[in-house]
């Protein structure tokens, strides 16, 4: 298997790039070092984990802080894994071009920025949020670039499985943020994302995997085929759909949620079985097929999280 690529080393990478083309860098290259799409979705699940845990509206100032400090906390971690996987996104045609790979920003700058992220925004967090909040932060980053990026992206097919916790950790920020502590409901919600990540990071692997097999990346379809791969999604799929309603068997949400949740649970599942069936009927993967899960996940993820949200704000009045 590759070796993990040092930070300070990778001798045929970006910081062998002309001098002048390490000095074309803008402010939205360094933005594109952050990973603003990938972002998005993690803020959401922060922003409306606060709605959540207030019941009700967080406070604008607390809101303002939370959002920015884990866009740059986030930020930060996408910033050294792009550091880190600068060699192996130069030779992928999605990745190519990233300011790292491509040399536009070098290693060394590019460190700072992410370092510098990473400190303002634990900073913010445990002064105007919690220091729960802060170190949840804190643990999300760490999972992603050590665990993920730097330990098991290159080394195990469970990568995505076990390296996805990273990404469950931003509704603990905002909970942590609004109460500072963590109770059942919050594990929940990082639970729901546990499962819910290798069924919408399987569903891309599935088109992509040409390009990991090139670059040695065991992602599972790469080492275990398609089969057992859309077998998994399935798996995780049921798993998600249960972990998405026992909240409401504890009395942390209601009706709203409920409804909700299976609606939007039941559909999960109906086009994971269609990438299931049309697998194992001896098809190749097609792209009209996964795509829909793909993207259909991330909007699961998106609705499930304000449904709770909306659920929890109604739901508050009525007892």
């Amino acid at each position: 298997m590759t070796a993990v690529t040092d930070l300070n080393s990778a001798p045929d990478m970006p910081d062998t790039a002309p001098a002048a083309a390490l000095g074309r860098a803008t402010w939205r290259d360094y933005l594109a070092l952050t990973k603003p799409k990938v972002i998005s979705l993690l803020l959401w699940t922060t922003i409306t984990a606060m709605f959540m845990a207030a019941r009700g509206w967080p406070g604008l100032w607390l809101l303002v802080v939370v959002s920015v400090a884990g866009y740059m906390s986030a930020g930060s971690a996408g910033v050294f894994n792009m550091i880190i996987d600068r060699d192996i996104d130069l030779k992928m045609a999605r990745t190519a071009k990233r300011p790292t790979s491509s040399g536009l920003i070098s290693t060394r700058n590019a460190a700072i920025f992410g370092a510098a992220l990473q400190i303002i925004s634990f900073v913010m967090l445990w002064v105007w949020g919690s220091p729960l909040a802060a170190l949840m932060s804190l643990a999300g980053f760490v999972t992603y670039v050590v665990v993920y990026t730097r330990w098991l992206k290159r080394n195990t097919w469970h990568n995505i499985v076990l390296g996805g916790a990273a990404g469950c950790f931003p509704p603990l920020v905002g909970w942590a943020a609004v109460t500072g502590d963590l109770n059942l409901f919050a594990w929940f919600l990082f639970a729901i994302i546990f499962f819910w990540t290798p069924v919408h990071f399987w569903a891309l692997a599935l088109m992509i995997k040409d390009e990991y097999r090139e670059v040695g990346i065991p992602m599972l379809p790469v080492v275990h085929g398609d089969k057992l791969t859309v077998a998994q999604i399935g798996l995780y799929a049921i798993y998600t759909v249960v972990l998405s309603v026992m909240p409401v068997f504890f009395r942390e949400v209601g009706a709203i949620y409920f409804v909700s949740a299976l609606a939007l649970g039941i559909w999960l599942m109906v086009l994971s079985w269609r990438l299931y069936l049309h697998v194992m009927e001896g098809n190749k993967v097609e792209r009209r097929i996964a795509v829909p899960l793909y993207l259909y996940s991330m909007l699961y993820l998106a609705l499930l999280f304000v449904m709770a949200a909306v659920d929890r704000v109604v739901f508050h009045h009525w007892l």
